[in-house]
């Protein structure tokens, strides 16, 4: 096995894979890649602050409140003020379908992609996936990131939500 050649098809397959993804989540619900991850982000975590979403999707603070003015105008998601603490983030309603359609698309285009693959193959990159992404793992706030537009109903046991656990 020539390592040099399967990480390269690694790097060629994981970039087609991640564009393909995003494009096709950003384009079902009608925004950025980042307001797509943030919707997902916020359709399991209703409440997080701007600072605290910024995070979980790899943006600056300063960068998640422009992203957010946007998702506001656009009547997505909605700023809460409660008593005294910082600001809140919810869906709105259409906002939560924008989040579920992103969803159904990115899984779409990922069934799509597996088509080429015999079930066997399937079987067998199954447990591959998991340890690369295992192994991507940098700290406890890593799922966020890595699993920004992950359908969290369809992955019972997250590999990396096992190793972030791991960093006590």
């Amino acid at each position: 096995m020539n390592r040099s050649r399967v990480a390269n098809l690694l790097g060629a397959g994981a970039l087609a894979v991640a564009e393909r993804v995003s494009a096709e989540a950003a384009r079902a619900a009608g925004v950025s890649a980042s307001g797509a991850a943030a919707l997902s982000t916020l359709l399991v975590e209703p409440g997080i602050g701007v600072t605290e979403l910024g995070a979980r999707i790899g943006l600056s603070q300063p960068a998640a409140a422009r992203m957010l003015d946007t998702l506001i105008a656009a009547g997505l998601v909605e700023r809460h003020h409660p008593g005294g603490r910082g600001v809140r983030l919810t869906l709105t309603g259409t906002g939560r379908a924008s989040a579920e359609k992103l969803l159904e698309a990115r899984g779409r285009v990922l069934l799509e992609l597996l088509e080429p693959l015999t079930d066997d193959q399937v079987h067998a990159l199954a447990p591959a996936l998991e340890a690369l992404l295992a192994g991507l793992v940098e700290n406890r706030r890593s799922e966020y990131v890595l699993c920004r537009l992950c359908d969290r109903q369809v992955c019972a046991r997250c590999p990396v939500g096992e190793e972030c656990r791991g960093y006590g």
